[in-house]
């Protein structure tokens, strides 16, 4: 069943958020649309994403995450070795060995802590190598439609060029006046401005990608281009914002900062401290036992506690505005992608066909004299502006899929890839 995106915009408003929950829920693994199998492309992203160094960086956090989870779960307290030796009346020595009790069980508590934490830097890190997969893809195809949009640029500096020649030919023969001569002139220097302004925007696009990677050469970038599939119909919707990444992270920081209230309301509980020690007394033989509990008499330790819940709190409310948000760009890179995608077939069943018949008159309708130069600039103009819309289309309709990909958690998915562990 497909469900609408007003019924889902219904449903996020009926659902009370704070009862929401994401445990034991991992991110959607079923298909919902063809893979990209593309072997190339889909190495190039997997070599780019694990030496891209803000993975390497959440990498290293991740393993220092797992460092303090097994620093967490060593004992509390060491014990103690005492000894003694008084030389007076009578010479006394003792020996002794002491150790503090975890009573309370502060030593689980902290391991609670610390196991959230790591949960919640790992979710970070597959969040973060999503979104420098998600930001090459982008990367390439605006690189690509730069390309294109370069080479359209050059075809219109051309056909310009060529226009205003014969423009200035038949000025001097007579056949044009100055005003229609000085307008192909014109539409000549327009079309050398726009050329530039190409470059720069492939210049542009180049840079986002190398912001991700200095591997290769442009020339030896693969090429992202498939037919791009329909809005997938989907059951449960919910599934899929629940499974990201960005929401087991503040889920699991919800768990830590629970479990941070526990240790601190186990932190209250006094820890005793058990010695045994043995000695010698001239001719005695000494034995004792000592017992020591500390008393939170000047400090109850109460406003640590008060601390904690406050961060318990605020760690749910950004885990609610994370949740509102994240249904919000979902539906947001729903809505665009179907509109983009229509509009993209759209211009692929009839304006394209209808472009080319088009460029291919023009000409030789200018030339027999049937069009003005006026009528024919604006023609040849809306030409090539509706080829260079086109381009943004489907660079619009590009992002807008991309951008769907990674709010719907699918980023792999689709590239065909496994999840990195």
């Amino acid at each position: 069943m497909r469900i609408p995106l007003s019924g889902l915009v219904v449903l996020i408003g009926c659902l009370p958020i704070t009862v929401w929950s994401v445990q034991n829920t991992e991110s959607a693994g079923e298909l919902f649309f063809e893979t990209y199998s593309d072997p190339g492309l889909n190495r190039f992203v997997r070599v780019v994403v694990d030496t891209n160094p803000r993975v390497q960086a959440a990498r290293a956090a991740l393993d220092a995450s797992r460092a303090r989870e097994s620093a967490a779960g060593m004992p509390l307290y060491n014990p103690e070795l005492e000894a003694d030796y008084e030389n007076a009346v009578d010479r006394t020595w003792e020996v002794g060995i002491g150790q503090t009790l975890d009573w309370a069980g502060k030593r689980k508590a902290r391991t609670s802590v610390a196991a959230s934490d790591r949960h919640a830097i790992e979710a970070d890190y597959m969040a973060t190598r999503r979104d420098i997969a998600v930001d090459l893809l982008a990367g390439l195809t605006h690189y690509q439609t730069g390309v294109q949009r370069d080479a359209l640029a050059i075809e219109r500096d051309r056909i310009m060029r060529e226009f205003a020649e014969l423009a200035q030919r038949r000025f001097d023969a007579g056949d044009l006046n100055q005003v229609e001569a000085d307008l192909a002139t014109l539409a000549y220097v327009e079309a050398q401005i726009q050329r530039a302004t190409a470059a720069a925007d492939l210049a542009e696009a180049k840079q986002e990608v190398r912001n991700l990677t200095l591997l290769s050469a442009s020339d030896q970038w693969p090429v992202v281009e498939t037919e791009l599939p329909s809005m997938p119909n989907l059951d449960d919707p919910q599934k899929l914002v629940l499974g990201l990444p960005e929401i087991l992270a503040a889920q699991r920081r919800v768990d830590a900062a629970d479990a941070l209230v526990e240790l601190r309301e186990r932190e209250r509980r006094p820890d005793p401290r058990l010695g045994l020690r043995g000695g010698q007394e001239d001719d005695s033989t000494l034995i004792g036992v000592n017992l020591s509990i500390p008393l939170f008499i000047r400090n109850s330790f109460k406003y640590e506690v008060t601390a904690a819940v406050a961060e318990r709190d605020r760690a749910q409310q950004i885990l609610d505005d994370m949740l509102r948000r994240a249904y919000v760009r979902f539906i947001g890179a729903s809505e665009r992608y179907q509109i983009s995608r229509d509009a993209w077939r759209g211009w692929e069943q009839t304006g394209q066909i209808s472009l080319q018949r088009q460029g291919d008159l023009l000409q030789r309708l200018w030339e027999a004299g049937e069009l003005s130069t006026t009528d024919f600039l604006v023609q040849v103009r809306q030409t090539l502006d509706t080829r260079e819309s086109a381009l943004d289309l489907r660079l619009t309709m590009w992002r807008a899929w991309f951008e769907w990909l990674a709010a719907s958690g699918q980023v792999d998915n689709w590239l065909g890839m496994e999840k990195s562990p």
